[in-house]
């Protein structure tokens, strides 16, 4: 966080804001803790990743920040104007300027539409003219690599899997949207597709000047897509920083952990990696919901759920333990020596 002294700076320049985020939802079995009281800024102009595994939060957080799934409570805020408080004709208004590329390109295309249809879907929605539908979805699809005269005739169920995701980035981009939450956008692709996309979409990005918020269990993809890194488990935050000091420095036993997930050459463990399943949401566990896997964990982790705090530049974590267990190797987890992901 900036200090006070630049927060009129620090106003000015984010364009997401959540505070205190909660989405809950109940079912027959209890109440689901999917999201508990989740903060975090995204600066304009940058990437913030989301990471964490399944079941950890992130696609929940992602799409309760566009209004997507029902906030049950805590605070968002879009260039400071308070999502949570605005009806739905003023959402709606609002939700050019914020769009979301899905994880499964081929289910979020509507199978009737032609891609030249979908990709202009939203300003036929904004009563845009015929003649501007038909110029931008001529410059969008041109713009991810597709040929309008081609692919703008096809169906979804004519398209590849990358071709069909270039068809979702061109429709999120359609309408110059300022921020743009990307879902695992490229987990259902194969590895040679994946990093055409990626490069696709970062090259958008600098293009358009866009926002992104980018949602991945994959710590390699991560690594080369974003600025920052937001670390989730169990619907809350563990670590957050910028990627280079997340993943160089990272502080977080859960961090660590997924870090030694991950093949790399010349790895050594200096004890044994993570292990257990992660608890049920219904009952997550009380104090720190990382501590039943925890190598680290000591009494005050059932007791108290700990706070996050800054521990570099732009760096925060929420562990009781996280400074004095790595810098004594009691974690049993090591990342030092080893090539990042």
């Amino acid at each position: 966080m900036a200090g006070t002294g630049d927060a009129h700076l620090r106003s000015r320049d984010v364009v997401l804001s959540a505070r205190d985020l909660t989405v809950e939802y109940s079912t027959p079995g209890g109440v689901v803790h999917a999201v508990s009281g989740v903060s975090f800024d995204v600066r304009r102009g940058e990437t913030l990743a989301l990471v964490g595994e399944s079941g950890c939060g992130k696609s929940t957080t992602g799409r309760a920040v566009l209004r997507l799934e029902r906030i049950t409570g805590g605070q968002v805020s879009f260039h400071d104007t308070d999502l949570t408080a605005l009806r739905s004709g003023p959402l709606r208004a609002l939700r050019r300027r914020m769009q979301m590329i899905f994880q499964d390109p081929v289910a979020s295309l509507n199978p009737r539409r032609t891609v030249r249809e979908l990709v202009v879907e939203g300003l036929a929605i904004a009563s845009e003219s015929a003649a501007t539908r038909a110029h931008v979805a001529d410059r969008v699809l041109a713009e991810v690599g597709l040929d309008p005269a081609r692919h703008g005739a096809m169906r979804p169920r004519q398209l590849s899997g990358g071709q069909a995701q270039r068809v979702a980035i061109a429709r999120a981009l359609a309408i110059r949207p300022d921020l743009v939450v990307c879902d695992e956008p490229v987990s259902a692709l194969d590895v040679s597709v994946q990093a055409q996309i990626l490069n696709l979409i970062k090259d958008l990005k600098a293009e358009h000047d866009l926002t992104l918020v980018f949602i991945s269990h994959d710590l390699a993809v991560v690594r080369s897509v974003s600025d920052r890194v937001m670390v989730m488990y169990l619907g809350r935050i563990c670590e957050t920083g910028s990627v280079d000091e997340v993943f160089g420095s990272p502080a977080h036993p859960y961090t660590r952990a997924l870090l030694d997930s991950v093949p790399r050459p010349r790895r050594s463990f200096s004890g044994p990696a993570l292990s257990g399943e992660v608890p049920s949401p219904l009952d997550p566990p009380s104090g720190c919901r990382f501590r039943t896997r925890c190598p680290a964990v000591i009494a005050q982790c059932s007791t108290e759920v700990p706070t996050i705090r800054r521990i570099g530049p732009d760096h925060h974590v929420a562990c009781h333990v996280a400074e004095g267990a790595v810098a004594a190797g009691a974690i049993g987890l090591s990342v030092s020596g080893a090539e990042g992901p």
